[in-house]
């Protein structure tokens, strides 16, 4: 993973396009005008301490190669600290040959470590949309808790939703799963290399 920079919206347009239909419930840029737009909004963001986001890279013979985003967001400080006391991880899309790899595993261990080990942050909010069972499995599987749906949450991306608000399904890492979590990541990762 490396901080986006505007100069990675042509790798991340060349990373969206091929097979888009695991984009149904995730907002992914579709050309080089809207990665373009993406990654600038993001920057601009980014700027205002909104999030922090970042490029996905796979290592391949010749270096590296751009994969996906994703992003820490809504920081919150209900215990008013300099550091966030909660952040959520999200935004987060592959291409389809990333898809079910190690590669979101390992993103998924790194801000993980940096939000407990650096931040120590409380809790780590991940979400996503309640339709979306694909990553649903995936945030169950590295151990995070379901802590609810909550209706009406957040627009909605993809068909005939776009423009609606979505039901999220929110999940949770907490200070005291961070462990065993991290145990978990870790299998996970040493599993696919």
């Amino acid at each position: 993973m490396e901080p986006l920079t505007a100069d990675d919206a042509n790798a991340i347009a060349v990373a969206a396009a091929g097979d888009r239909s695991s984009y149904g419930h995730t907002q992914v840029p579709d050309g080089a005008d809207e990665a373009a737009m993406y990654a600038g909004h993001l920057i601009s963001e980014a700027k205002n301490g909104r999030v922090a986001p970042f490029v996905q890279q796979r290592v391949t013979p010749h270096g590296t190669e751009i994969v996906g985003c994703t992003r820490f967001m809504d920081p919150q400080w209900p215990l008013g600290r300099a550091d966030p006391d909660e952040i959520e991880i999200g935004g987060t899309w592959l291409t389809s040959s990333a898809q079910r790899t190690g590669v979101n595993t390992e993103a998924k261990l790194l801000l993980l470590a940096h939000a407990f080990e650096t931040w120590h942050v409380q809790r780590v909010a991940i979400c996503t949309d309640a339709r979306n069972l694909q990553s649903r499995r995936a945030i169950e599987r590295i151990g995070a808790q379901l802590d609810g749906i909550l209706r009406r949450h957040r627009p909605s991306f993809g068909g005939m939703a776009t423009n609606r608000l979505r039901d999220t399904a929110a999940y949770s890492i907490t200070i005291d799963d961070w462990p065993a979590v991290q145990e978990r990541l870790r299998d996970l990762t040493a599993a696919v290399r």
